[in-house]
C-alpha cells in the first residue's frame, strides 16, 4: 500500500480518484483521514471540526455516505414536557430539536408549555402510505388507453410481485392512472411499516414492472414520472397525502392564552386567517401554516430521517377558531414520510434521540408520527401567539441574536 503522503499527492495531481482511496489505505479510517487532508488542502485551513464525531463511519459506509471525511454538527436542544392525547402516543414527552436557529427551541418550549395546561394535544393519524410512480412511455394515446386498462383489470398479479420483494410492503392501490398524450403514469400505493419506505416501494414497483412489461411490450420510460411526489411540493400529496397524514388540535381557555401567549383567541383566530390562509392564498403556497418546516427540519435532523422529506413535512394546514370564546386550534400535515428503523435512524445520534422520545426500532413509527405533529402544534401554536401580541422581533432579538 502506498503511503499518506503519497496518496494525497495523487489526489491533488487528479491521478487518484475519491472513491478510490480505499482500495490504496490500510483502513477505512486512514481513507477519512487522507479524504480529510484533501479536502484542507482544498479549502487551505483546518479542517479540525469536521474531524471530531463519535458516529462509526465504517458502518455508515455501508449506507448511509459515500467518500466520508467527517461529520457535522449541530446543536440538539430538549423541549418539553409535551403532553399528548394520542391513540399510540399518549403522555409526556420530551423532545430533541436539531438546530442553530436561536428562538426555536424557546418557542417550541412555550407552546409545549400552553398545551400542557390546556390539557394535552389530541393527536392522531388519518391515513399511512408511500408511493412510487412510473412512466410509460406508449406509441400513441390509443395504446397509453390500453396500457391503463391492462394495468386496471391486472392489479393482483402486479400486487403480487411487488410483494414478492418484500416482507413489509404491501401494495394497496394503484391510483390515480393518468394518461398524458402517449404517457402513462400509474401511482403505486403501499403501505411500508416502521420504515419510510422509498426503497421498499421503488424495488417493488420495479418487479411490478417486469410483469407489465413482458406481458405487454410497453416501455417503462423511468421508475419514477414525478406523480411519486418524493420529495416536492406537490398539490397531489396535499390532497392525498403521503407518509403519514397525521392531524392534532386543541382547545385552549381564553385566561391560558392570555396568560400564556399574551393575546386573545380572537387575535390569533384572525392573524391566522390574514396570514395562514389569505397571505398563502396570495403566494400560491401550498403551506397554509407559519413554520411547520421549522419543526419539522429539527426533529429530522436530530432522528436521522431524510433532510429532503422537510419539503413535504412542510405541507399542511393550520385552522384557528373562537369557540365559545376560547381558542380552537389545529394542524394537519398530510405528507409526513417518517421512519424509526432504517436509513439515517441507523446512526448513533440518531439512535439516542429517537430513544429520548422512546420510539426507536419496530412497532413505534405510529407513536413517533404523533409526537411530530402534536411538536408542530406547539411551535406552531406558540408562532402564532407571538405575532398576534407582536412578539415575534423582540424573540428574535433577544434568542437569536445573544
Amino acid at each position: 500500500m502506498a503511503n499518506k503522503e503519497e496518496i494525497l499527492e495523487k489526489l491533488v495531481n487528479g491521478e487518484l480518484k475519491l472513491h478510490q482511496i480505499e482500495g490504496n489505505t490500510d483502513s477505512v479510517q486512514e481513507a477519512i483521514e487522507v479524504r480529510r487532508e484533501f479536502a484542507e488542502h482544498i479549502a487551505g485551513s483546518s479542517l479540525l471540526h469536521l474531524s471530531q464525531y463519535s458516529l462509526d463511519l465504517t458502518e455508515a459506509m455501508k449506507r448511509n455516505i459515500e467518500n466520508p471525511l467527517g461529520t457535522v454538527q449541530i446543536p440538539v436542544g430538549l423541549a418539553g414536557p409535551l403532553h399528548l392525547n394520542g391513540q399510540h402516543a399518549h403522555g409526556v414527552y420530551y423532545v430533541p430539536l436539531a438546530t442553530s436557529e436561536g428562538a426555536l427551541v424557546a418557542s417550541i418550549n412555550r407552546g409545549c408549555s400552553v398545551t400542557r395546561e390546556a390539557g394535552g394535544a389530541n393527536v392522531r393519524i388519518i391515513d399511512d402510505k408511500m408511493t412510487r410512480a412510473p412512466v410509460i412511455q406508449t406509441d400513441s394515446v390509443t395504446e397509453a388507453i390500453k396500457i391503463k386498462e391492462w394495468i386496471e383489470r391486472h392489479f393482483i398479479e402486479l400486487k403480487e410481485a411487488a410483494e414478492s420483494t418484500t416482507r413489509h410492503g404491501r401494495l394497496v392501490k394503484i391510483d390515480p392512472i393518468i394518461v398524458v398524450g402517449r404517457y402513462v403514469y400509474p401511482r403505486f400505493t403501499f403501505t411500508t411499516g416502521d420504515s419510510m419506505g422509498m426503497n421498499m416501494v421503488t424495488i417493488a414497483t420495479d418487479k411490478a414492472m417486469d410483469i407489465l412489461t413482458r406481458e405487454t411490450g410497453a416501455h417503462v420510460l423511468a421508475l419514477s414520472g414525478n406523480l411519486c411526489v418524493d420529495k416536492k411540493p406537490s398539490a397531489m400529496n396535499l390532497i392525498e397525502g403521503r407518509g403519514k397524514t397525521v392531524t392534532a388540535d386543541i382547545l385552549i381557555p381564553r385566561e391560558i392564552v392570555e396568560k400564556k401567549l399574551k393575546t386573545t383567541p380572537e387575535s390569533i383566530m384572525e392573524v391566522n386567517l390574514a396570514k395562514n390562509l389569505i397571505g398563502s392564498a396570495m403566494a400560491g403556497s401550498m403551506g397554509f401554516n407559519a413554520q411547520y418546516a421549522n419543526m419539522i427540519a429539527a426533529l429530522f435532523l436530530a432522528t436521522g430521517q431524510d433532510a429532503a422529506h422537510v419539503v413535504e413535512g412542510s405541507l399542511g394546514i393550520t385552522t384557528a377558531e373562537v369557540k365559545d370564546g376560547d381558542l380552537y386550534f389545529s394542524v394537519t400535515l398530510p405528507d409526513l414520510p417518517l421512519a424509526t428503523i432504517g436509513g439515517g435512524t441507523r446512526l448513533e445520534t440518531a439512535q439516542d434521540c429517537l430513544n429520548i422520545l422512546g420510539v426507536a426500532g419496530s412497532g413505534k413509527v405510529n407513536k413517533f408520527a404523533e409526537i411530530v405533529v402534536g411538536t408542530v402544534l406547539a411551535g406552531e401554536l406558540s408562532l402564532m401567539g407571538a405575532l398576534a401580541a407582536g412578539h415575534l422581533a423582540r424573540a428574535h432579538k433577544d434568542l437569536g441574536r445573544g
